[in-house]
């Protein structure tokens, strides 16, 4: 009989959908494993390499009554599937599955969680916080193992009383580059005479786009030039199309990712917190140096002055001093030892060869008793 995986979703977009995309795609290679996605319609991409048939989609809005619509619509395709294991992603997707079996607790599923970024190591209010923490320590009573994607974030949760011996670290991991032929995409035209750097994401508090506009604005060398890839997903508050030393790009599709990064010099991460950084291992993967603050889990992706450089988020003169101080030989020789730490640590099979690790564990351990 196949063993059954479900992955439960709330806004399955950007990293998370990245990240499941990888895992939807090596799982559905396992023989007698048949596997499953329940994710929002809303802000949600459609696209997966698994069949239609095993991809199901809720209304949703983040309002009470949406809340317990998912609830209810998860728990019908829970009874419809049938699943061995769930394996929950994200702070809201964990709350709807997890809430079902703490008020029905049933061993024969086994829960995996993700919340890839703990809600409570946000830049949020103490009150917040306390009530995050408060919230996962009685919904860990319902889950059989808890992911964290980053040595900080398992560090810091289980501080905070997250339970250590259900807390598993796997790094995020991302397919390998051949670097034979680049996609066919549009670029504006890039001077390879001048230090181009590059930022990949949303443009919100979270990421820093904030501190970066300020900075770049601030840099006085004019061979410095910053291409945006991504683009406001609240409200627009950032002037960004009259800057001579900013060009913006947009959203771009996932599978032309790689040929933007090759075309660069380094990556830029100006985050105010970042459970993992998949940008940042993006950009080693294509062997380009990363320039990232000191926050969340990125001092363990970069290391200073070896394949890239770190700067205080409390200073930011730091990270206009970097900036203004750039040579392309030295980011292609640290772009070298990225990728050389990219491959021992941060590729997409050693995270799905970690990940089944722990699925099969837990099949075993439900075997058993």
């Amino acid at each position: 009989m196949a063993v059954k995986i479900m992955h439960v979703g709330e806004y399955v977009k950007g990293g998370v959908y990245t990240y499941l995309y990888d895992l939807l795609d090596y799982q559905s290679e396992i023989q007698d494993t048949a596997v499953y996605l329940v994710a929002s319609r809303d802000k949600s991409e459609d696209t997966y390499p698994i069949s239609s048939e095993n991809l199901f989609f809720y209304k949703y809005r983040r309002t009470p009554f949406y809340f317990i619509y998912a609830i209810m619509y998860i728990s019908t395709i829970i009874k419809k599937v049938r699943p061995d294991i769930i394996h929950v992603h994200s702070t809201f997707a964990g709350l709807f599955v997890r809430v079902l079996y703490l008020l029905k607790p049933n061993k024969k599923v086994k829960i995996v969680y993700c919340s890839h970024g703990w809600s409570f190591l946000m830049d949020t209010s103490n009150i917040y916080k306390k009530l995050y923490v408060l919230a996962e320590k009685i919904l860990s009573r319902a889950t059989n193992a808890i992911i964290n994607i980053s040595m900080f974030e398992q560090v810091e949760s289980i501080k905070l009383g997250i339970p250590e011996n259900k807390s598993i670290l796997i790094y995020n991991g991302t397919k390998k580059n051949s670097f034979e032929k680049r996609s066919e995409i549009t670029f504006p035209r890039i001077d390879k005479d001048k230090i181009n750097i590059l930022f990949v994401g949303r443009f919100d508090r979270q990421k820093g786009i904030d501190i970066l506009i300020d900075s770049i604005k601030r840099v006085k060398n004019k061979k410095v030039h910053l291409y945006l890839i991504g683009d406001f997903v609240l409200s627009e508050s950032l002037d960004i199309e009259n800057l001579d030393k900013v060009t913006k790009i947009g959203w771009i599709e996932k599978e032309k990712i790689d040929s933007y990064y090759q075309l660069v010099d380094a990556v830029v991460m100006p985050s105010r917190w970042e459970g993992f950084g998949l940008v940042a291992i993006e950009a080693m993967k294509n062997k380009k140096a990363v320039i990232a603050s000191n926050r969340g889990a990125l001092p363990e992706l970069v290391e200073e002055n070896v394949n890239g450089y770190i700067f205080d988020l409390n200073d930011l003169d730091s990270l206009v001093c970097i900036l203004e101080s750039l040579d392309k030989e030295i980011l292609e020789e640290m772009g070298k030892k990225g990728h050389m730490q990219y491959v021992e640590k941060f590729t997409s099979e050693k995270m799905n060869e970690n990940l089944l690790s722990v699925y099969n564990s837990l099949l075993e351990e439900k075997i058993v008793k």
